[in-house]
């Protein structure tokens, strides 16, 4: 796979004024996530990026933040010729941050806007509620329940949770044993958001990440649970498109991004 065949379109446009690259949860996929074309505004492009180990993407998943990343800014690096933003939701939002500090490393674009969802600042991590990853085959199906974003029957049907298994043991291995690096704060706006529910990333410990950003945008709690953005992102994706216009270009200049929503 190339890759700018990597990067999956749900809906092409030409020419865009923005191309949005989200990415997926643990133990998720982008399928998801594809429904967002239809929110978008209809010059915006959205460019969903898949860890590796399930789909059509080969090779085993990704253990490491900075191993997934990695991957990400390869899927990347084709599609920096024109703004974008990148939104990552839960181990999906620990790749985003890595992943922007590592265009930063290699001195690539930035996005215009970054956005991180349901998961806490670095100084809040390692977690300190347990791993899940290395929990007896009973335990964890326990423990993916209760977290939600995967339906019963997923859960119980034994192909499918042979399939889902390892990809959610590494997945989950990533995000709960991520050790970030002590770096210099983003000088991109960056919003967080999180569910009122969600009682791993509480409004106080996902405010804390203004200081990871020298345009910190706000925290933005909406009403769920760490999936909260499921069934119906459209509230999120709202919150998006707006802080996007809002905060993508410095001293008042007029935004490539502006257009209907």
């Amino acid at each position: 796979m190339s890759t700018t065949d990597a990067v999956i379109r749900p809906r092409p446009v030409p020419g865009p004024r923005l191309r949005l690259f989200v990415l997926h949860h643990a133990g998720g996929s982008h399928v998801p996530y594809r429904a967002w074309a239809g929110h978008l505004p209809p010059e915006w492009e959205l460019c969903l990026l898949e860890a590796p180990g399930r789909g059509t993407r080969r090779g085993a998943p990704a253990r490491t933040a900075d191993e997934l990343a990695g991957v990400f800014l390869e899927d990347v690096r084709p599609w920096t010729d024109r703004p974008y933003a990148v939104f990552g939701h839960s181990m999906g939002a620990i790749a985003a941050y890595e992943l922007t500090l590592a265009l930063r490393d290699h001195g690539l674009p930035l996005p215009c806007w970054l956005g991180l969802s349901a998961v806490r600042a670095p100084e809040h991590h390692p977690r300190r509620d347990g791993r899940r990853f290395d929990l007896p085959d009973a335990e964890l199906r326990t423990a993916v329940l209760e977290m939600g974003g995967t339906p019963r029957e997923v859960l119980e049907e034994p192909g499918l949770w042979a399939y889902l298994e390892p990809i959610l043991r590494a997945d989950l291995q990533l995000a709960e044993t991520w050790q970030p690096r002590a770096a210099a704060p983003l000088p991109v706006p960056l919003s967080v958001f999180s569910g009122d529910a969600d009682k791993g990333a509480l409004p106080h410990l996902m405010e804390t990440w203004a200081a990871h950003s020298s345009r910190f945008v706000g925290a933005h709690v909406l009403e769920g649970g760490h999936f909260y953005l499921q069934p119906d992102p459209s509230a999120l994706i709202h919150r998006i498109v707006t802080d996007i216009r809002g905060n993508s270009v410095p001293g008042g200049e007029p935004s490539p991004v502006e257009g209907t929503l």
